[in-house]
C-alpha cells in the first residue's frame, strides 16, 4: 500500500529542513575566516607609572592611554599624582636606604588605581634631575647607593620595572617640551572625528625652572648646527628635530646659593646686604653648607666656620645687576648664535612657555593671565619693594613628555581574534536558516492540521 499524500508532503518538508540544515552547519563550520577586531574592543587601557625625582621633592605619576595607539604612539592622559614626603632623593646620602622606603607610599596609591590584573604589564620609571646630576659630580658612590636603594623598592614591587637613573639635561629638556606641546594639543588634535596633526609652525618653545639647573626647548628656524644640544623623536608619525640645552647651576636654588656666596665674598663684615631679600629680613646662616654644592667655585676668601648675617636691602635694580654677575654675556659677543657663558643657541621665534619654579613664582604674583612683558617687569619691582612685614610667605614637567616617548617603545595591545563570515556567505547562511525553519514548521502543521487519508 502506496504513502498518503499527507506523509509525502511531511517527508517531503522534512527532506528539505534536514538538507537547510546541514547546509548551514557547513557554511558556519567551513567558510569561517579570521578577523582581528581592534584592541580596545578586547580590554582596558593600559597604565604607566614614572617618578620624579627632582632636587626639592619627588613626584609620581600615574598615565593611561588607550590599548590601541594612533599611529604607533599612544594618546596619554595624567590619572594620577602623588607627591613624595620629605626632601629630594639627592638628600639622602647618610641614609640611602630611605630614599626607597620614602616612595612606597605613593607607589600604594598607585596601585591601588592600576587594575591589578595589569600590575605586571605596567612599565615604571625613575628619572632622577639635576640634584641628582649635582651629587654624581660630588661623590659617584652615593649617587649609586642611592638609585640603588630607589630600584630595590621599585624591582619589588609587581610592575613591570623599566630602571632608575639618572636624566642627562637634553632628556629632561626635551621631554618638557613634548609635554607642554602635547598639553596644548600642538602634537595631536581631535577634529571633526579624528585625530590630526596641526602644523608644524604651532608648535612652542619651553622654559622649565628646576632647583639644580634650567633648561630651554625649541625648534629653531635654521639648522642645528651643534649636534649635542639635538633632540630627534617620531610622535604620532611625524619627525621632530629640536634645540636643547640644559644649564647646570643655573637652577632657582643654585642661583641663590652662588648669589649669597658672591655677595658674602664682596662684603668685608659677616654680615651681608642682600638687595634681593626684602627690606627688614635678616636671618643668621652657616657657610659650611654652600660649599657642599659642586655649583659654588670660589670660597677661599671665606672663613667656612662662621655664620654670616643675611640682611634684606628690597632694591630691584641692584638685585638684577647682582644676578647678572653670574652669566658670562661677553663670552658671546659678536655671536647671533650663542646665548650666556659661551654656550651655543640658535636665535629663537616663537612663542615660548615657562613652566616649573617660572610657573610658581608668577602664579604667587598673580601673572599667569598672559600680561604684557611691561606689567610683569612692573609687579615685580612693586614686589620687591615691599617690606618683609607685609609680604607672604607663600603639573607641567618631563614625566608625560617621557611616557609619551615610552609608549612608542610599548608593543600595542594585541588585536582580539574572531571567528567571522563574508557578507555573501552571511547572506546564504540566512537564507537557508529561514528556509530550514519554514519548511520545520510546514511539516509541523502537515502533521497537526491535514486530515486523515
Amino acid at each position: 500500500m502506496g504513502l498518503t499524500w499527507k506523509k509525502r508532503v511531511f517527508m517531503a518538508l522534512l527532506g528539505v529542513a534536514t538538507a537547510s540544515g546541514l547546509t548551514v552547519l557547513i557554511l558556519i563550520l567551513v567558510e569561517a575566516t579570521n578577523v582581528l577586531l581592534p584592541a580596545d574592543t578586547k580590554c582596558c587601557p593600559q597604565f604607566g607609572i614614572v617618578l620624579d625625582a627632582g632636587s626639592s621633592h619627588t613626584s609620581l605619576f600615574v598615565y593611561q592611554w588607550p590599548a590601541n595607539k594612533e599611529k604607533d604612539t599612544g594618546v596619554v592622559s595624567q590619572a594620577m599624582t602623588c607627591q613624595i614626603e620629605g626632601p629630594g632623593i639627592s638628600s639622602y646620602t647618610s641614609d640611602p636606604t630611605q630614599a626607597g622606603e620614602s616612595l612606597r607610599g605613593c607607589l600604594e596609591e598607585a596601585l591601588a588605581l592600576v587594575p591589578k590584573a595589569q600590575h605586571q604589564e605596567t612599565p615604571t620609571f625613575l628619572g632622577a634631575t639635576a640634584g641628582m646630576r649635582l651629587l654624581s659630580q660630588k661623590n659617584s658612590s652615593q649617587a649609586r647607593d642611592i638609585l640603588a636603594a630607589v630600584s630595590q623598592v621599585l624591582s619589588e614591587s609587581p610592575v613591570d620595572f623599566w630602571g632608575a637613573k639618572i636624566l642627562d639635561g637634553q632628556d629632561e629638556g626635551a621631554f618638557g617640551w613634548i609635554t607642554i606641546n602635547y598639553v596644548l594639543g600642538m602634537l595631536l588634535k581631535y577634529s571633526s572625528g579624528e585625530w590630526i596633526l596641526p602644523e608644524e609652525e604651532m608648535l612652542v618653545g619651553a622654559l622649565d625652572l628646576g632647583g639644580a639647573s634650567t633648561q630651554i626647548s625649541f625648534v629653531p628656524r635654521s639648522p642645528i648646527l651643534d649636534q649635542s644640544t639635538q633632540a630627534t623623536f617620531l610622535l604620532y608619525g611625524a619627525n621632530y628635530s629640536i634645540y636643547t640645552h640644559s644649564y647646570l647651576c643655573f637652577g632657582r636654588d643654585q642661583v641663590l646659593y652662588r648669589l649669597l656666596v658672591q655677595l658674602a665674598q664682596s662684603s668685608p663684615v659677616p654680615r651681608v646686604r642682600h638687595p634681593c631679600y626684602h627690606r627688614g629680613y635678616y636671618a643668621t646662616l652657616p657657610l659650611a653648607p654652600l660649599s657642599e654644592s659642586p655649583c659654588v667655585h670660589t670660597m677661599n676668601s671665606l672663613n667656612l666656620t662662621q655664620n654670616i648675617t643675611v640682611e634684606g636691602m628690597g632694591n630691584p635694580g641692584d638685585c638684577m645687576a647682582a644676578l647678572r654677575g653670574l652669566f658670562n654675556f661677553s663670552s658671546c659677543q659678536g655671536r647671533e648664535d650663542c646665548a650666556f657663558n659661551g654656550v651655543y643657541q640658535p636665535p629663537v621665534h616663537g612663542q615660548f612657555y615657562a613652566f616649573s619654579n617660572f610657573y610658581y613664582t608668577f602664579h604667587f604674583l598673580n601673572l599667569t593671565s598672559r600680561q604684557p612683558l611691561s606689567i610683569v617687569n612692573a609687579t615685580i619691582w612693586k614686589f620687591c619693594l615691599k617690606s618683609w612685614n607685609v609680604a607672604a610667605g607663600t603639573d607641567i614637567g618631563w614625566t608625560l613628555g617621557y611616557m609619551l616617548n615610552l609608549t612608542g617603545m610599548i608593543p600595542a595591545e594585541a588585536p582580539a581574534e574572531w571567528r567571522a563570515q563574508s557578507y555573501g556567505i552571511w547572506t546564504a547562511g540566512v537564507v537557508f536558516v529561514v528556509l530550514t525553519l519554514v519548511a520545520i514548521l510546514g511539516a509541523a502543521a502537515v502533521q497537526l492540521f491535514w486530515p486523515q487519508d
